[in-house]
């Protein structure tokens, strides 16, 4: 389990407000889309009949390729070529003093900044999330900041979507969300932009990002960006979603289990130990299913006397200094992609149909949920906010979890019951156990995947918008 959700009571609060009964969900039809090439029941829509289905959502962009970053606006950053092109720091565009809240230190730094074109979403949104892929060197550090306009024609101010850096010596400033930043109609909650009060029709129509690069004035290392995307999404309110269809089903991805409870007491410095480490708990087994793990160099810093020493480590280098806490969801993005080759997103599924053409592929799918203990037989526990990950379905198209809130490793791996499971993902509003309406992830999930992948790989993330 996790101290994630109470970062988003500004979210929770706001969304509350304009809920009333749960409507029916635009994306009915999506919940029960079947991959190409399966025979579906006549009532069911399959993915071939593109006429048929509801509009999307959920709309995740990035800019990756070398045709995307020469179309961004360059103020000091220049290509880095490669197998992956990206953006780096070659000529400071100037020089920026920054006293790190969280140390008390001031340093100058020099920059350069990569501004995107704008995006202008498929379907106005009322959140968006950014995620991004870097490599930073110590003594370097990043920033992603969105500037959106609205659609009554009003823009937001330039908000800070993070401050990131992979590293944490005396030499890196400290990776931190940035709070306090509204503007009257939205407000940044940690890692999500959202409208203040979806009710009243407001929606985000488009945005840009900018990518600040950062390092030590007269340096030659330099910070590279990847990925830079956002995934921007007008999920309805909904206290239970459609029923999908098991599709493509029968199917378990070998992934590594650890369990966070082991770890119960380790580090409390970050985050009070274990029990709240869910999220890099998650996504350690996912960089180790790709075949990808810390060094023993690495790990040297901590206990040898602690089993599974690189949950300790996801755990130390995904935490939010300001945040307090490791359930950032792009910084648990961005670890992930520190390792070679790797890539990462964060973005919403529209149903477990999804999320089986991505298993089907390869590829496991790390979810956000809350739930009462009554709400997901077999979990034995009811959280606020908890990550897990679908690592297959049974023939019957129940889920294969594995959930890191489990006694021991052995006890990792979970069968829920599939309308259970879905329900509790996809919701975007439930009642907590005193009775009062609270927010729900609304299909929030991590994607991680080699920069190599299989033709069936990039067809499954094409599938759910992913490129």
């Amino acid at each position: 389990m996790t101290s994630s959700a109470p970062r988003r009571t500004v979210l929770a609060a706001a969304l509350a407000a304009a809920a009333g009964v749960a409507t029916p969900s635009a994306q009915a039809a999506d919940a029960t889309r079947r991959p190409a090439g399966t025979a579906a029941p006549a009532t069911v829509t399959t993915p071939d009949a593109p006429a048929r289905r509801s509009k999307s959502l959920v709309d995740y962009h990035a800019w990756t390729t070398t045709a995307d970053w020469t179309k961004g606006h360059a103020k000091g950053t220049a290509l880095a070529h490669g197998a992956r092109p990206g953006i780096r720091l070659a000529h400071p565009a100037g020089t920026f003093d920054y006293q790190d809240p969280h140390t008390g230190r001031t340093a100058t730094w020099e920059y350069a900044t990569w501004t995107s074109p704008v995006h202008h979403l498929k379907a106005p949104a009322t959140e968006v999330v950014a995620s991004w892929n870097a490599h930073t060197p110590s003594g370097t550090w990043i920033a992603v900041e969105l500037r959106g306009t609205y659609s009554d024609g009003g823009r937001t101010p330039w908000y800070v979507m993070g401050r990131w850096t992979a590293g944490d010596s005396d030499a890196d400033i400290r990776r931190t969300s940035v709070d306090d930043q509204k503007d009257g109609k939205s407000s940044i909650s940690t890692d999500t932009f959202a409208i203040d009060t979806p009710a009243s029709g407001l929606r985000l129509t488009s945005y840009e990002l900018r990518a600040t690069l950062y390092r030590k004035p007269g340096g030659t290392l330099t910070p590279t960006v990847w990925r830079l995307g956002a995934m921007g999404s007008d999920i309805p309110d909904r206290f239970e979603v459609p029923a999908s269809v098991p599709g493509t089903v029968g199917r378990e991805l070998v992934v590594p289990r650890y369990s966070q409870e082991i770890h119960k007491g380790q580090y409390p410095e970050y985050d009070n130990g274990g029990e709240a480490w869910c999220s890099p708990t998650s996504s350690q087994m996912i960089v180790e299913y790709w075949g990808r793990k810390p060094s023993q160099q690495q790990l040297s810093w901590v206990n040898p006397d602690y089993a599974d020493p690189q949950v300790c480590h996801a755990a130390r280098y995904t935490f939010d200094y300001q945040y307090d806490g490791c359930g950032n969801w792009p910084f648990n993005a961005a670890y992930a992609a520190t390792y070679q080759d790797l890539q990462s997103v964060v973005t919403r599924l529209s149903s477990l149909t999804d999320a089986e053409r991505l298993v089907h592929a390869g590829i496991p799918v790390i979810t956000s949920q809350s739930f009462l203990k009554t709400e997901l037989d077999g979990a034995g526990y009811g959280t606020a906010g908890h990550l897990m990950t679908i690592v297959g379905f049974t023939k019957t198209g129940d889920i294969i979890a594995n959930d890191p809130a489990s006694p021991d490793n052995a006890a990792v791996r979970r069968v829920y019951k599939r309308r259970q499971f879905e329900n509790i993902w996809l919701r975007t509003k439930r009642k907590n156990a005193d009775g009062k309406v609270v927010s729900g992830s609304g299909g929030v999930c991590y994607l991680y995947f080699p920069a190599r992948m299989s033709a069936v790989q990039r067809r499954a993330l094409a599938s759910v918008g992913v490129r």
